[in-house]
């Protein structure tokens, strides 16, 4: 999928396309980092690129099981967690475990990437989504969303969560996004493109 979600007539596969696209742009931000660069905070935001990939992997996975239950609820109706416990859940995706390793962040970003092209494409784009409750910032005079929608907002939430991503790696080795995108895809030189390469291979992971 080099630099462009895929062309297609079939509006499923598209938001498919749309989505894998988003996130291989937090793929190729993270990619060849070592751990201890994926929680390196170089800027004056309070977030890694690993932050940024285990809240973005979560937050689509979420939004997609949403789109699944549709019409029903999710999470599910005997689900007992209170609310609050819910959104600290929600901000504790930001914050990296010792379980967190890279190999793991990219395993379970693999993992997402292959469930939205498998899952996507069969939604019923026009079922109603019920908007959630369990935090401040659902609206309080809609009562539910199209997949159609949730599978757009989707897109929306994880772009702003990829270009934070590339404004990060920039600062920690000066990689850029088409450079690294090229490095992933296997992009060939030019005599006015590089793709980008580690400095030092014996100390990064690819």
């Amino acid at each position: 999928m080099p630099a462009h979600a895929p062309q297609t007539d079939h509006e499923g596969e598209l938001f498919a396309g749309y989505i894998n696209q988003q996130l291989l742009g937090l793929k190729s931000a993270a990619h060849g980092l070592t751990d201890e660069q994926l929680r390196q905070t170089p800027t004056v935001s309070a977030l890694s690129i690993g932050a940024l990939v285990k809240h973005g992997n979560r937050c689509a996975a979420s939004w997609l099981d949403r789109a699944a239950a549709a019409p029903g609820v999710w999470p599910p109706v005997d689900d007992s967690t209170p609310d609050e416990d819910r959104i600290k859940e929600h901000y504790g995706e930001f914050e990296l475990t010792a379980d967190d390793t890279g190999d793991r962040l990219r395993t379970n970003l693999d993992a997402l990437i292959e469930r939205v092209t498998r899952e996507v494409p069969s939604y019923n784009l026009g079922e109603r989504v019920p908007v959630p409750t369990d935090a401040p910032w659902w609206p309080k005079d809609v009562e539910s969303w199209t997949i159609r929608w949730t599978l757009l907002h989707t897109i929306e939430e994880i772009a702003r969560h990829a270009g934070h991503a590339d404004i990060i790696r920039e600062s920690i080795d000066g990689a850029t996004m088409y450079e690294l995108m090229g490095s992933v895809e296997g992009w060939p030189a030019s005599d006015w493109f590089t793709p980008w390469s580690p400095k030092d291979p014996a100390t990064t992971v690819v």
